[in-house]
Order: structure tokens, then C-alpha cells, then sequence
């Protein structure tokens, strides 16, 4: 893998140009969370919606590659943040709780060992474990649990908000939380992983666990292939893998990431869903494929050197990221996104065609995978043991 995918392009190039603008950016805005706009922009503001987590992780990923004081610092400010946040319940009936707190409190507990950084992440893990629905048996993604619409609901998403479970098993040693994970994901890979490899974004219970349909939210229907939602269930499967040894975790990534690289584009970037139809004007996704970019790199490392699959995934991953750094270092210093033409809800006319704050997380990962061997927040690097389960 290295010499396919660390060779070929100037990935520390790429990766200095993210740390100057996320300096930029944060000289300008100081406090501020980037929130996302139907323009060549970012709305600065409070911390309240479900993506803050994003814009600390990549301050994380850019002190962990420069060493620069100044940026650990902006982090752990930052963190300051999310403990008002949690003390204050204030907008987290969601299961997003991993993507907030995984790459804010536990990435400066895996920068740092700070046990403040430590306790914060368990008690995030506390309230995500909240959100387990036993008699449905299931993590509700969205709404308080006697919601008429999303009381019985979960959605792909939230693969990747398993790791702070798994996380707090290891770091506990209290077996529930990785429990909860495991049959999270395995509800998941049943009813969301459709038979010929696709993915459903969303799929609905009743009160009783017994399954009702699948749907979706942001995708082009709701049997459609949403790509950011398909992106999401590669990565997901792969970490939920890593954290258990089962091997049906890595063959559904796998099965995913095929299906996946099978319909990108030759420019490298894919469609916001995979069965909307293309025109000159249909919205790109790179935010997706920044995330299956990220996806596929853990993937990689669990093939064995002669798993057939092993070569199509670095030409893919090659693909896109090549794509993504020639076109961010295309975009001047003075834009604030670090990649361009992401997509947030199309069927709802928002966030089009602009800077995802996630997709600049996953495709500054996805570098530092590439040249440092940083994995990202999604566990603790010096544990190789399952999560007990």
C-alpha cells in the first residue's frame, strides 16, 4: 500500500496548505463552530448542532502533524465547549454524540492523556448508551423516545458513533457499552445493507423491534443509494471489525466498498447519490468521498497482502484523493473550506454544491493516514484487543 498510495502525490503538501487555512480560520473566528450555508461559505456560531466535533478534530489532526502550540491550545479550548454542552443537555436528543465528543474530549484524551479530556468522552458515552431503546432494541437516532416519528428509527450514521462505545468498554472495562455497539451494528448490517450491496440512510421499527420499512432522509428516495450514506457504512463496518473480530463486519465494508467504487466518476468524485440522475447541474458528494476515502485505509488493514480486493481499493482511494488535494490546493487561502463541491441535504435545498465541515475532517484523515499514519479519533492507538464482547 505505501508504495501505490504514499508516492504518487504530494500528500505533506496538501496537508500543510489545510494547517496554514485552519490557522486562518481560526485567528478569524476564534470561538466559533463552522456551520453550513448555501454559499462559498461558513456560518460562525455557537456550538449547538451536530457537526462541531468536525471543526476540533481537524485542529486536533493539524497539532498532532505540526507540533504548533497555538493549535493544542485552540483545542482544548475548544473542549471547554462541549463540557458546558453535556452539562447543559443542550441539543443532543440525537445519536450523534460520537461525532461530537469522539473527535473533540476523546481525541485530546488520545493527543494528551488528559484525564479531564478521559472523563468528559465517558460521560458523552453515558448519554449516547442513553439513547438504547431495549424493548425495540435499538440506538433511536433522532427525538425523545416517545417521538411519533423517529421513536423506532435508526439510520446508517450512526456506525460511525459506535467507536465511543467500544471505546469506553476498553477504557472501563464495563462490557455494556461495546454490547450495545455490536447489536447496534449487527441491526444495521441486517436491515440497512440491502442484497445486492446498496444501503437503505434510514430504517423504521415499531415500539416492539419488529422491522417496518426502509427509507431515507437526505437521499434521492427512499430506495435509493444515498453515497454519503453508503461512504458511512464502509468506514463504520470496517471500525466496528477492529473493535470485535467478527468477520461479517468486514465482509459487509467490504461488500460495501465494491459497490461503492464500482459507480465513481473518472474525475474521482461521486454524485450525491448514486441513483439520481446526472445531469450538468447534479450535485457532487466529495464530502462522501472523503469519507470513504477514510473508510477504505482502515479497510486496507485488515486484508491479507493477497485479498483480491486489496488492489482495486488503493486505486480507489489513489483516485480520490488525488482529486480532492489537486482541488483543494487549487481554492485560494482565503476560502474557508478545505475541499470544494460537497453536498448536505439536496432534497431540501440546503447545503449545496459547498464546504461540508465533515468532509474536510475525513479528507484531512484520509492525508494524515496517507503520510503519518494517523488514524483519526475513532480509538486508541495503542490498543490492538477487542472490546471484551
Amino acid at each position: 500500500m505505501k508504495k501505490t498510495l504514499s508516492t504518487n502525490v504530494k500528500w505533506r503538501e496538501a496537508i500543510e496548505y489545510a494547517v496554514l487555512k485552519t490557522k486562518h480560520n481560526l485567528s478569524r473566528y476564534n470561538q466559533k463552530f463552522p456551520h453550513i450555508s448555501n454559499d462559498k461559505c461558513y456560518e460562525w456560531g455557537d456550538n449547538e448542532d451536530w457537526i462541531e466535533g468536525f471543526w476540533t478534530g481537524i485542529v486536533w489532526l493539524c497539532y498532532e502533524y505540526s507540533g504548533d502550540e497555538y493549535l493544542r491550545l485552540q483545542a482544548n479550548s475548544q473542549i471547554d465547549s462541549f463540557h458546558r454542552r453535556l452539562q447543559a443537555q443542550h441539543a443532543l436528543e440525537h445519536h450523534d454524540i460520537g461525532f461530537l465528543y469522539g473527535l473533540s474530549a476523546l481525541a485530546g484524551w488520545i493527543v494528551e492523556e488528559d484525564e479531564r479530556h478521559k472523563r468528559l468522552a465517558l460521560q458523552a458515552a453515558d448519554h449516547l448508551l442513553g439513547r438504547w431503546r431495549e424493548t425495540s432494541g435499538l440506538i433511536q437516532a433522532w427525538g425523545p423516545e416517545d417521538d411519533s416519528e423517529n421513536g423506532g428509527r435508526i439510520i446508517i450514521d450512526c456506525l460511525m458513533n459506535l467507536p465511543l462505545l467500544y471505546w469506553a468498554s476498553n477504557a472501563t472495562g464495563n462490557p455494556r457499552y461495546a454490547e450495545v455497539a455490536v447489536r447496534q451494528a449487527e441491526l444495521s448490517r441486517k436491515f440497512l445493507v440491502r442484497g445486492d450491496d446498496s444501503s437503505y440512510h434510514t430504517f423504521y421499527f415499531d415500539r416492539s423491534g419488529n422491522s417496518l420499512r426502509g427509507g431515507t432522509h437526505q437521499g434521492y428516495s427512499d430506495g435509493s443509494t444515498w453515497t454519503r450514506g453508503q461512504a458511512w457504512g464502509i468506514y463504520g463496518f470496517a471500525l466496528s471489525y477492529r473493535q470485535t473480530g467478527n468477520i461479517n463486519f468486514l465482509e459487509t465494508s467490504k461488500r460495501l466498498a465494491a459497490y461503492f467504487i464500482e459507480r465513481i466518476p473518472t474525475d474521482g468524485i461521486v454524485y450525491w447519490d448514486f441513483d439520481v440522475p446526472v445531469s450538468g447541474s447534479t450535485s457532487r458528494d466529495s464530502s462522501a468521498s472523503a469519507v470513504a476515502a477514510c473508510g477504505m485505509l482502515e479497510l486496507l488493514e485488515h486484508l491479507t497482502p493477497d485479498d483480491p480486493q486489496r488492489q482495486r481499493l488503493e486505486d480507489a482511494v489513489l483516485l480520490t484523493m488525488t482529486a480532492l488535494a489537486e482541488s483543494s490546493m487549487s481554492m485560494a487561502q482565503e476560502k474557508e473550506g478545505l475541499i470544494d463541491h460537497g453536498s448536505y441535504h439536496v432534497r431540501g435545498n440546503y447545503g449545496l454544491d459547498g464546504y461540508m465541515i465533515w468532509g474536510d475532517y475525513f479528507y484531512l484523515e484520509a492525508l494524515l493516514r496517507l503520510e503519518k499514519q494517523i488514524p483519526g479519533y475513532w480509538y486508541e492507538r495503542s490498543s490492538s484487543s477487542h472490546a471484551g464482547v
